[in-house]
């Protein structure tokens, strides 16, 4: 019974650390905060863009329809190769938003 509940135990071990490294590795959320995210002017919201900062900004831009987002259509976050790392807001806008072909 001993090497029963160890392995039940183990396996219980195991898969919260796998859980962990996967949550991990799909990044974190960008806080608009961060350095880069400053200088690019993102934001989560894409109508709170600073329209005269960067006057290229449309309406119709968020990071959803950005050629460098990497989500898919229905995702509420996704990620992008400009941020290395973090998720950006499908809602989102920054300065280096491209049309997608």
């Amino acid at each position: 019974m001993s090497n029963r509940r160890e392995f039940i135990v183990q396996v219980g071990l195991a898969s919260s650390v796998l859980a962990a490294s996967q949550a991990q590795a799909q990044g974190a959320q960008l806080a608009e905060t961060e350095p880069a995210a400053i200088g690019l002017g993102y934001k989560a919201d894409a109508t709170k863009a600073d329209k005269a900062k960067f006057p290229k900004y449309a309406a119709d831009q968020k990071c959803s329809n950005c050629a460098l987002f990497q989500g898919k259509a229905a995702d509420a976050n996704g990620p992008c190769p400009i941020f290395a790392g973090k998720q950006v807001s499908a809602k989102g806008w920054c300065s280096a938003w491209a049309k997608k072909a």
